[in-house]
């Protein structure tokens, strides 16, 4: 499906004007799931991408699976290297339709403490320094009350600066997308001047002995995103010295069950983890606001209202509170109420397997 986007989203790798995500769902005997499948349409971010999961999507994953339960569908998903936003997609829609037909939450499934999360807001790249205060100013005004910057070689240190002396009180935090090498971390090290919650990402993603380098060169708590894809990995990059945070996203990890699988080895470790957004429609946005209200999710995430990016999304619209938070859906399952009409309209392609 496609939806356009209120505002073109640039980052490091590229612009957005629309979003283009596959949404799988899943229909059970009793009730039925939705789950999102958050990639790109190119592989920017990581090595998937939305051609090539619509296409492991239904040749691949979707046939394992067929008519099994959720125990049973990750253990068959399990026997496909990769592929871990696909994956996601189907476990959320497996899940959400078993946890509906039981009457619970998925916040509940997952082990959430909390009523409401606080809300934060991803700024991407802006023409000028005056553009990015102007669309920072916008976003404090809505209520948010963290914002993270990307950042790139020839867009970084000025920018974060200014974005600083102009709101001295706004928690901050900077995201670089693996854009940056080792020799760049002693200029960086400016960035320590703009006490920011940490510094996401500077070098590629399979660099963890860079990162555990980088990370004694500044005082910014060092963070990874891209880097981290299990519970394996994450125990791996705390036990080098690679990271003082973590970014969980349940896409790039293969799904929600490992996000908490992460979130429990962190715990464990002493390091704090954060939600990750990856301009999700309604049904992610639910989702991640489950997860985030897990105890160690003690760093405000990329969790922002609808509005923050659609004018009608597929869902009825997640809400940002006056006091800077986000309710956690209480209602069975994500949560998630489906807009057929934003849905019919936004449909570009699809596809029904059926069991038997």
């Amino acid at each position: 499906m496609r939806l356009p986007l209120l505002q073109p989203w640039r980052w490091p790798g590229g612009t957005l004007t629309d979003r283009e995500v596959i949404l799988v769902r899943a229909v059970g005997p009793h009730s039925e799931g939705w789950g999102e499948c958050a990639t790109f349409p190119a592989p920017t971010y990581s090595p998937e991408w939305l051609d090539g999961a619509w296409d492991i999507l239904r040749h691949h994953l979707i046939p394992l699976v067929l008519g099994e339960p959720l125990d049973a569908a990750t253990l068959r998903l399990s026997a496909i290297q990769g592929h871990h936003m696909s994956k996601a997609a189907i476990e959320l829609a497996v899940l959400d339709a078993e946890l509906r037909a039981a009457g619970q939450s998925l916040a509940q499934r997952l082990g959430a403490t909390r009523a409401r999360v606080t809300a934060g807001v991803a700024v991407g790249l802006t023409g000028s320094v005056p553009d990015l205060l102007d669309e920072v100013g916008r976003r404090v005004a809505e209520g948010y009350r963290r914002v993270k910057l990307k950042i790139h070689p020839g867009w970084d240190v000025e920018p974060v600066l200014a974005v600083r002396a102009a709101f001295p009180d706004l928690a901050l935090q900077v995201d670089a997308n693996g854009t940056y090498r080792l020799d760049d971390a002693p200029r960086l090290a400016a960035l320590d001047e703009a006490g920011l919650l940490c510094l996401e990402q500077p070098l590629g993603g399979d660099d963890l002995v860079g990162h555990a380098a980088w990370a004694g060169k500044m005082r910014t708590p060092l963070c990874l995103d891209e880097s981290i894809t299990s519970a394996a990995g994450a125990a791996s990059a705390i036990a080098l010295g690679a990271c003082q945070v973590i970014n969980i996203k349940a896409g790039r990890v293969g799904g929600y069950l490992e996000a908490v699988r992460i979130h429990d080895v962190s715990a464990l470790r002493g390091v704090p983890v954060w939600c990750g957004g990856l301009l999700e429609t309604g049904v992610g946005r639910t989702a991640n606001l489950a997860l985030a209200a897990l105890p160690n999710f003690s760093l405000p995430g990329d969790l922002s209202g609808s509005n923050r990016f659609y004018r009608d999304d597929v869902t009825e619209p997640v809400v940002l509170g006056p006091d800077g938070t986000i309710a956690v859906p209480d209602g069975p399952g994500t949560g998630a109420v489906l807009r057929s009409d934003v849905l019919d309209g936004a449909t570009v392609e699809s596809r029904w397997a059926g069991a038997g």
